[in-house]
């Protein structure tokens, strides 16, 4: 048998790709060589806590070299996650049609299934970001605005050395102060909105602004207030008010598993005026808290004891963060048009339930975006599976997956498996989640993209090692030919693409804090920033890139070749990744297509260079 019986994102075999609303109709097809003599097919179906479901298939018709056809018309019960196959019987017994790795079915009696994602038919995400791009912005090392701040926490060391290395050394007694600070600030940032609009960014990510007592600031000390060295509320107002006149949106960062041991609500040093959880049982803020042996035994997020865990379940602080006048919603009030929220997938579903609530009354259209760095849409994760995409918790997730696979593509030259992981997501994932995903090859959390893609791995390295270690100019030139293609790609991904600041600058660096120095305003790479300009350009240029369909054209001998397409338009990428150049011969309906990045077509090729890319371009009609 030459032809597979059943592949899952083909639409002959289920006729509406992807993930399908509650109450959906559509059709499952599957095919049997006639030589079986197959006399019954079952589609097998279960919920994610159900019983299987055998539900007869109807036989349809026989087609070319003796291909028969078995149909099944289904509707998508309620929002869950299902997982089936098929089984069928002939004159030798029943056998079995299931999912085996690759995405491809095929005959075989393995354990795999394929997975069926219903979300609610009422949800939707905001229209706003679709074909946007996100710019990430860790405050502190941005830009200073230069004006001096009043009432700033002591136990701060102020720095103007921007070209300077973060402190990242422990103190005699083996504690990480993360104490040193730049003096980015919020008015820095309205500043060089020029510069991040000509980007092309339509939405500021912000690492977390409020008052806390370390310089990446996800110790809160005070969800309230604004940081007094970035400003205040009225910086800001303005700030979001400004973009906004660019076309841009600010979202926030929401750190809700865990408070700083030096805050308001904890209190532990006595810093606040207030009575902290640490301080006494009878403070407002005690209940917030997992004491095993009050005040000093106590849970902790992955055992940092400055950041105390929160109980999220506890209705004292659910309402102090979703209430009518709670966190979520003042801040939206500012201007705000959004939050990413820091772990989510540690956040429980009761908060991120009433969280969504709170944001979505407020404006219907703010963001609702979580950190998630696996599949999703079958995260099990707290001894259950979690139900982030079913339409009543988040809108969407930063997009790690893809991440994985262009950086994976990019710094090996290996293609082969590229398109499985992104049809995975594509396959798993509503479509309106798909068309906000945050696709970041590069966060405050992982390595420089230019380090990832061209340097040495740092795996089991310490910071010592990684303090000491940078590209070479030949790495650091090769670099640059891969974070181009790297960038080309994830541009032209379903999804928004994520820019963290400063990779458009060239600057490079191993993990947490020689990921974080300050941008290098004067000193960045002008090839590279010119590039991500244009990239920039071109991607708001293409309405295809909104909500355009995916698909893949070539995957092979370290080529990658894909088109993202709608009615109108369609857009092709191509990337060789091979040192040497290449004719890359097209399809026939892409001769002579119009070039918006790399060489011209010429007639049924298009020569492109090593390590390098064309973008194509098309009219539909």
């Amino acid at each position: 048998m030459d032809y597979i019986p059943y592949n899952s994102s083909n639409t002959l075999h289920k006729s509406k790709f992807g993930a399908v609303r509650e109450g959906e109709n559509f059709v499952f097809k599957v095919v049997l060589p006639r030589s079986l003599q197959c006399t019954g097919v079952d589609l097998v179906i279960r919920s994610d806590k159900g019983n299987y479901k055998y539900i007869p298939m109807q036989w349809l018709s026989v087609e070319g070299e003796g291909e028969e056809w078995w149909a099944l018309g289904y509707t998508a019960e309620k929002p869950d996650i299902y997982f089936y196959h098929f089984e069928y019987n002939t004159p030798w017994g029943r056998s079995s049609i299931k999912h085996c790795g690759d995405r491809l079915g095929n005959l075989t009696k393995g354990i795999c299934e394929w997975q069926l994602s219903v979300y609610s038919k009422n949800f939707t995400t905001p229209d706003w970001l679709k074909g946007g791009m996100f710019y990430q912005i860790f405050p502190d090392r941005f830009y200073f605005s230069g004006e001096k701040k009043d009432n700033i926490p002591s136990g701060r060391v102020l720095r103007s050395d921007i070209e300077g290395e973060p402190i990242w050394r422990p103190t005699p007694d083996g504690r990480v102060l993360n104490n040193d600070y730049f003096q980015g600030d919020l008015k820095g940032i309205t500043e060089k909105l020029d510069y991040i609009e000509s980007l092309g960014t339509t939405c500021i990510y912000l690492n977390p602004i409020f008052e806390a007592q370390s310089n990446h600031r996800y110790d809160t000390a005070d969800y309230s207030k604004i940081d007094p060295l970035l400003g205040n509320e009225e910086d800001l107002i303005h700030l979001c008010k400004e973009a906004e006149k660019r076309g841009i949106s600010v979202i926030l960062d929401g750190v809700f598993s865990h408070t700083g041991d030096d805050s308001i609500y904890f209190n532990k040093y006595a810093r606040y005026d207030s009575v902290g959880a640490f301080q006494s049982k009878d403070s407002p803020y005690y209940k917030w808290y997992k004491f095993i042996n009050h005040p000093h035994n106590y849970h902790s997020w992955w055992g940092i004891s400055i950041l105390p865990e929160v109980i999220e379940e506890s209705p004292e602080f659910i309402e102090f963060i979703t209430g009518e006048n709670g966190i979520a919603r003042r801040w939206l009030r500012s201007g705000v048009r959004g939050w990413r929220l820091d772990v989510a997938d540690e956040l429980p579903d009761i908060f991120l339930d009433e969280f969504r609530k709170a944001v979505k009354a407020e404006n219907k259209e703010a963001l609702v975006l979580g950190e998630v760095w696996e599949d999703a849409s079958n995260k099990f994760a707290y001894g259950q599976r979690r139900r982030y995409f079913r339409g009543d918790e988040l809108d969407s997730v930063m997009n790690y997956p893809f991440a994985e696979a262009v950086i994976n593509f990019v710094r090996s030259g290996r293609v082969e498996g590229f398109t499985s992981k992104i049809m995975t997501i594509l396959e798993n994932y509503p479509k309106c989640v798909i068309d906000v995903l945050m696709n970041h090859i590069g966060t405050h959390d992982t390595m420089r993209a230019i380090t990832a893609l061209a340097g040495e791995d740092c795996e089991y390295r310490d910071r010592q090692w990684q303090s000491t270690h940078f590209l070479s100019d030949e790495q650091y030139a090769k670099g640059v030919r891969l974070l181009k293609m790297a960038a080309a790609i994830q541009y032209m991904l379903p999804g928004v693409p994520c820019l963290y600041y400063g990779d458009e600058a060239g600057m490079q660096g191993y993990k947490d804090p020689f990921n974080r120095f300050c941008y290098p305003w004067g000193n960045e790479n002008k090839d590279l920033l010119s590039y991500y300009k244009k990239l920039g350009s071109i991607r708001k240029s293409l309405h295809c890139l909104k909500e355009g369909e995916y698909y893949t054209v070539s995957e092979m001998l370290s080529c990658l070749a894909f088109v993202r397409q709608d009615k109108d338009e369609k857009v092709m990428l191509i990337a060789n990744r091979n040192e040497h150049e290449i004719d890359y011969f097209l399809p026939p309906e892409w001769h002579n297509a119009k070039t918006l990045l790399g060489n011209e077509v010429q007639g049924d090729k298009v020569k492109i260079g090593g390590i390098n890319v064309a973008i194509l371009y098309k009219k539909e009609n």
